[in-house]
């Protein structure tokens, strides 16, 4: 039985649970700058429309980035469907929203894979984010990973679209790629990224997944970037071509047996393709 007696305890312990929550937020906002830059550098990895194979593709790249000695961080930031963890073959027991939460340490959510120096900052899908909708929140997460200076490289891959969420990644990243396919409605998708990310980004990385060759990657680029100079978006924004991956079956069968393509198959065309926007990628990241 519930007595009206007990009210004032259930009410109190409620509120120094929210007391405590709001202060780790604010905990979480304060921003300490460094008195230098760090040496980590940082590439968001997105997509306008989902279903393109983004996660596999930032997987693949994570370990062909530490197949160079390259320490890597990847921070599944997908909060619809976190399946990084299932590219990785890991279950979990802290994911990043538990720092977000209050629950561990940074540290602590750093989860080192079967790869050698390949880290994985595990997301949570159907994370009620919404509850803790702050950029500064996300902004200082992201920073600390950066500022401890753990990894050469941290890969943020970001949800499908651009919802609010994936937009404060976007936010705080000057390093972005973009991963789309042919398909018309996933570049409308990523013309619309286009338009936003001009506003008060210089430049855009762009890739082509599922696309048979490289000269047809280019050429939507080129045309892409001239739709942009009609519409008379911002002239000093560049869409810079990082190359294209032909589409393979043996991707899709590694993806579910929980491997990676690249560590499987070595020689195949496509992890040269791979290969070579990594390759692309560090000299841009390397300026």
């Amino acid at each position: 039985m519930f007595y009206a007696t007990q009210l004032p305890k259930v009410g109190n312990d409620l509120i120094n649970t929210i007391s405590t929550q709001a202060n780790k937020l604010i905990n979480l906002t304060k921003r300490k700058y460094r008195a230098t830059p760090s040496k980590t550098k940082l590439l968001t990895i997105t997509s306008g429309k989902g279903g393109v194979g983004k996660s596999t593709f930032t997987a693949n790249i994570a370990y062909l980035l530490a197949k160079k000695g390259l320490k890597v961080g990847v921070i599944d930031a997908d909060i619809g469907l976190a399946n990084m963890q299932v590219l990785f073959d890991i279950k979990p027991n802290l994911t990043l929203f538990d720092y977000i939460d209050g629950k561990s340490n940074l540290e602590d959510v750093f989860i080192q894979t079967q790869y050698p120096n390949i880290t994985l900052i595990a997301g949570k899908s159907g994370y009620q984010y919404s509850n803790h909708s702050n950029s500064l929140v996300i902004a200082r997460i992201v920073q600390d990973i950066i500022d401890i200076e753990e990894f050469d490289i941290v890969l943020v891959d970001t949800g499908a679209g651009l919802n609010d969420y994936v937009k404060e990644f976007l936010s705080i990243s000057s390093n972005i790629l973009a991963l789309t396919t042919t398909d018309p409605s996933a570049l409308t998708d990523v013309y619309a990224l286009v338009k936003m990310l001009s506003k008060d980004k210089s430049s855009l990385m762009l890739c082509f997944n599922h696309t048979k060759n490289y000269k047809i990657g280019e050429s939507i680029t080129n045309s892409l970037q001239n739709l942009a100079l009609k519409n008379r978006l911002n002239s000093n924004f560049m869409i810079e071509y990082m190359g294209n991956v032909s589409s393979s079956k043996n991707i899709s069968t590694t993806g579910r047996l929980r491997k990676l393509f690249v560590n499987e198959f070595e020689s195949q065309a496509v992890t040269e393709e791979l290969e070579f926007i990594v390759s692309s990628l560090l000299k841009i990241l390397n300026k």
